[in-house]
């Protein structure tokens, strides 16, 4: 950073790398009122050819497919990892760490699952690792989780956390389609994969959960324990029962201190409809934070887009250009200790069922009783048809997790569902 410049090298140059490289270009002027230092990208690494690539390279930037021409360059001093996966990227990483060289990186993947010791080469180096990019696109919530809510001890967090869920579940919401049908219109749209797995079945929302709990609270939770429970089997049906209830239903990653132990997991929720978050429609991200000093805190963007996540990998660009500190952890230990977990069974919430039972006199009074022999109560309920087997759709008042696994067990021992059960968490009304 001699003569007030920084020299990035930036692997990948996708729709992420481009929106970076754009961001800039455009906002150069201003950067350098902000930060005093020119950014300059020196070197550009990628796996197409220069005559494929979607977007112009930066201007006066070196094109090439050597990574470690990035990694082993004296003359950069940062080097931006946005061409995901694992294994190749955990290896340039390190060898930029080890090399001296600060580094930025969207691989929420690699940073939830294997990334402790990254945290702690940065640290033993003391130099920047920054990962706006990875947590929710363009919403700052690294940054607020980091430095913003540094004085707040976090009670609770939740939030919609992946762009391709809520679009999905929003145009269930508002079109009544089924979910294969909002699949495909998403992936005609681009707002989901081809092979959308990670996406539907809510391995992204828990990559990004698990980094959240890290800002939150400086422990970890290991990704392999995270409970995780994706979208595909949400029916229209239910969406259309939850709305009776004044309720929406969205994939929620989740994370609480009950009594000094962390409760986390993602899941189809019922929100209520009145909840800010149950507002938040299309491929847009949001988080609500409460915390003991600030009270509640809602953030809300877009997650994903070459402009939107490029805007927060320049975000961590500019922190080290300006000579920032490394506060990548947001606690003095870079490794955090083991998370003390609530046993996800012991988890207490309401919840809403979805029952296919015989249409005869008494099913009502015996699920009524079996819930009751499980300590759990009704709250609301909706009984409609005039077939053999009608839906019988009801929430309870809290109960444990546990509860109603023995419930369910009970109520398919004694031959009253029709059809496998559908159960979701309610989350506390904001």
């Amino acid at each position: 950073m001699s003569n007030r410049k920084l020299v990035v090298g930036l692997a990948g140059y996708g729709v992420v790398g481009s929106g970076f490289a754009r961001a800039l270009e455009e906002n150069r002027d201003l950067l350098y009122r902000r930060t005093g230092c020119d950014i300059v990208i020196k070197t550009v690494v990628a796996k197409e050819s220069e005559a494929n690539l979607a977007h112009p390279l930066p201007q006066g930037a070196e094109f090439l497919h050597d990574i470690d021409a990035i990694s082993n360059d004296p003359e950069i001093d940062l080097a931006v990892e946005l061409m995901g996966g694992m294994g190749v990227a955990a290896k340039f990483i390190r060898k930029c760490l080890e090399n001296g060289k600060h580094v930025v990186t969207a691989n929420k993947a690699l940073l939830a699952e294997d990334g402790l010791d990254f945290f702690r080469l940065a640290g033993e180096k003391n130099l920047y690792l920054g990962y706006e990019a990875s947590v929710c696109g363009g919403i700052p919530i690294v940054q607020t989780m980091r430095e913003g809510l540094a004085g707040n001890r976090i009670m609770t967090l939740s939030g919609i956390l992946n762009g391709t869920c809520n679009y999905i579940l929003s145009a269930m919401t508002a079109k009544g389609q089924s979910f294969t049908d909002a699949l495909k219109d998403a992936q005609r749209l681009g707002f989901a994969e081809a092979d959308p797995t990670l996406d539907i079945e809510g391995l992204d929302a828990a990559h990004k959960l698990v980094l959240l709990i890290r800002l939150a609270w400086g422990v970890e939770y290991p990704f392999k324990d995270l409970p995780v429970q994706g979208i595909s089997k949400v029916s229209a049906e239910d969406i259309g029962f939850a709305g009776e209830l004044g309720y929406r239903i969205k994939l929620l990653g989740q994370a609480r201190m009950t009594d000094g132990k962390l409760e986390a997991g993602v899941f189809p929720t019922l929100v209520h409809g009145e909840s800010m978050l149950a507002k938040v429609d299309g491929s847009f991200n949001a988080v609500w934070v409460k915390g003991n000093a600030v009270g509640s805190v809602f953030l809300h963007g877009r997650g994903a887009g070459d402009l939107p996540t490029g805007s927060a990998v320049l975000a961590d660009v500019m922190a080290v250009a300006r000579g920032s500190l490394p506060n990548n952890t947001g606690f003095v230990a870079q490794q955090p200790l083991a998370a003390t977990l609530l046993c996800p069974s012991q988890a207490i919430s309401k919840h809403y069922f979805r029952l296919m039972v015989p249409d005869r006199p008494g099913v009502l009074r015996d699920v009524a009783g079996i819930l009751a022999e499980n300590g759990m109560s009704i709250a609301q309920a909706i009984q409609k048809g005039e077939e053999e087997i009608v839906p019988l759709v009801f929430m309870t008042h809290d109960a444990k997790t546990a509860s109603v696994e023995n419930a369910l067990k009970t109520l398919h021992d004694k031959d009253l569902l029709r059809a496998e059960p559908v159960s979701y968490r309610v989350l506390a009304h904001q």
